[in-house]
């Protein structure tokens, strides 16, 4: 005898407030059209903090700040002066999530003279270049769905996909590899040029 498995979620009524959450911050997504190096630097920058742990809503143009605790990261509500180092773990700056739903990272006076975290940071961005020059597309690089992050995190990085997808498609290199998106904003950089 088989035993018929059924779905606990049938109706999929657990992905309504993922949907709601995902379609609200797409509308208000302001994606001007950006050079890929800035993309790229967006793009890392941003996964960067949403691969850290993040059990808040994070909200738009508001201060945030990015521990690290043994190997774990993490993102708080609480600034650096409100807490004990041996709680909040390692200091590493002040990040902010932008309209276009990229975030930014200024880094700790303390971190950028860390050699270790910095060669750490640096590793792994070499990886990050490395993934995106090897894509088919710049597309593929995007992170329309990342199973491992959290429910917060991984609703912004579906919605950032969504915001760099669009830069992109206003510049027209949605659909191009990096070299060739590369190539072309320098044909278009030295074609502006040669115009003055």
């Amino acid at each position: 005898m088989t035993k018929k498995v059924t779905s606990p979620n049938p109706q999929g009524k657990g992905l309504c407030p993922v949907i709601d959450r995902l379609t609200d911050l797409q509308q208000h997504v302001n994606a001007p059209p950006k050079p890929i190096t800035q993309i790229a630097s967006e793009l890392f920058t941003s996964l960067f903090i949403l691969e850290s742990r993040i059990r808040f809503k994070p909200v738009l143009d508001r201060k945030y700040w990015l521990y690290r605790k043994g190997d774990d990261y993490h993102l708080s509500l609480i600034g650096p002066t409100e807490w004990h180092p041996s709680l909040s773990g390692h200091y590493i700056g002040e990040c902010r999530l932008h309209p276009d739903l990229t975030w930014s990272l200024a880094l700790s006076e303390e971190t950028q003279n860390n050699r270790l975290l910095m060669e750490e940071i640096h590793f792994r961005r070499q990886a990050f270049d490395q993934k995106l020059q090897s894509a088919e597309q710049l597309n593929d690089a995007l992170p329309v769905f990342v199973n491992d992050f959290s429910y917060h995190s991984r609703v912004l990085a579906s919605a950032l996909a969504f915001s760099l997808a669009s830069s992109m498609r206003q510049t027209d290199i949605l659909g191009l590899s990096f070299a060739q998106a590369l190539n072309l904003e320098c044909g278009l950089i030295s074609m502006t040029q040669d115009d003055a």
